[in-house]
Order: C-alpha cells, then sequence, then structure tokens
C-alpha cells in the first residue's frame, strides 16, 4: 500500500501580475507555502519513505526565496503558474510527486497536478 509523503516549506518573494483584470497589479510580497505530496511506494529499513530534510534541502535550491518572481521567471508568476513550475522542478528529482499545493496567503492558494 502506497504513502503519501508531504511536505510543506515557506519562501518569502515579491511579484506583480502584468494583466490583473486588464490593468498592472503593483509590486507586492507575500509569506508563500509549498506543500508537496510523493508516493512512496514502499518504506526504507528505519521506516521511511522520502527524507524531509533531503526534501527540505531541494526545497531551498528551486525556491526564489527573498527575490521578486517576475524578475527571474519569463512567466506570470500567479499561484497557479508558481505552483506548475515548482512541481515541474520537483518531478524531475521525485518523480512519484502526485501535487503541489501553493498557497499565495493563508486564504487563497493554487495546486497542481497530472491526471
Amino acid at each position: 500500500m502506497p504513502y503519501i509523503v508531504r511536505v510543506r516549506k515557506e519562501f518569502q518573494a515579491a511579484h506583480f501580475l502584468t494583466d490583473y483584470h486588464g490593468a498592472p497589479e503593483p509590486l507586492h510580497g507575500h509569506t508563500w507555502e509549498v506543500e508537496l505530496f510523493i508516493r512512496a511506494d514502499k518504506l526504507d529499513k528505519g521506516g521511511m519513505g522520502y527524507d524531509f530534510l533531503e526534501i527540505d534541502e531541494f526545497l531551498k535550491q528551486i525556491l526564489p526565496d527573498y527575490k521578486c518572481m517576475n524578475d527571474i521567471w519569463d512567466f506570470s508568476p500567479s499561484a497557479e503558474n508558481v505552483a506548475k513550475y515548482i512541481y515541474d522542478q520537483v518531478k524531475q528529482k521525485y518523480p512519484t510527486l502526485q501535487k503541489v499545493v501553493v498557497w499565495e496567503t493563508k486564504h487563497g492558494g493554487a495546486e497542481y497536478y497530472e491526471e
């Protein structure tokens, strides 16, 4: 029976949307939260599917902590696009990734997964 290993990580980043309801949105920042859902089909001898710390270290490498996302990506950094970007990056290292959830605020976010 498979397990789902879940890892959450916060990062600080600024962004703006260039076509927010037809007008540019002002630059602003958030404390973003990312949650990964990775399927583990078996456990190692220690009873773990994946090492949380290893995943955390990988996320540190790919998350745009303390950056303006518009300056580093060539796409509009909406929560939806950020979720897909993170999914694509993580899926390369962890092929059993099921989905990524990105919270832009504690009340609003997006998730990305492939059917």
